[in-house]
């Protein structure tokens, strides 16, 4: 594991994972990967149960570990004390903003797709009603819970080990603070929102796995 991005969703995470992938820094573990894959989100699960996780194995896949990471951010950086931690952020009234606007589209799809609905249950009970506790539709409780998430790993990470990161910054800190060369092309804008949507479609096409 080189990189774990503690960044809620919705906070550039795809735009990231685009400009790692450019950088040769991949795969990046993203949300996506907890449905396409049920063995991913079967640990998962397990692990919002509380049962002990062996992350190193969980991720023995990937370069990077990122959203959700947010839900066991704390374990999953013990587990990697060699990785490199940032946390990507954005102004929280707007996060908020498009935040409950992806999610409470994919809640209003009710199709009797079963990925789909692990998908469903997942926002509304682990993610909704557990990490976010129950206050997804308050705007100042959810802007509030965005702030005090951020200080949180501020106080967990050493300053000088951790990336604040906004997208909008571009290449050069995120280089900088990998230790690579900045590339030539243009910084990836991968996700306003579309993406999300076009996953969700995936899962009512796809085939069950």
């Amino acid at each position: 594991m080189k990189l774990i991005n503690t960044g809620l969703g919705r906070t550039g995470t795809t735009s990231l994972k685009a400009a790692l992938e450019m950088l040769g820094i991949a795969p990046v573990f993203h949300a996506p990967d907890l449905f396409t894959n049920t063995k991913y989100l079967d640990v998962w699960e397990a692990a919002c149960e509380g049962q002990t996780i062996d992350w190193r194995t969980f991720f023995a896949d990937y370069e990077v570990a990122d959203w959700p990471v947010a839900f066991f951010y704390k374990e999953i950086i013990k587990a990697y004390p060699e990785a490199k931690v940032m946390i990507t952020v954005r102004d929280p009234e707007e996060w908020f903003k498009n935040f409950k606007a992806v999610w409470q589209q994919v809640l209003s799809i009710n199709l009797p797709i079963p990925r789909l609905q692990r998908l469903r249950r997942f926002i509304r009970l682990r993610m909704m009603e557990e990490f976010f506790e129950g206050k997804g539709n308050d705007k100042a409780q959810m802007v509030c819970f965005f702030e005090n998430y951020v200080e949180g790993v501020k106080e967990f990470v050493p300053a000088d080990k951790l990336l604040v990161y906004n997208v909008t910054e571009g290449w050069e800190p995120l280089c900088e603070f990998l230790e690579v060369d900045v590339p030539q092309q243009a910084f990836p804008n991968a996700n306003k929102g579309g993406g999300f949507k076009e996953f969700v479609t995936s899962l009512m096409t796809g085939a069950q796995q």
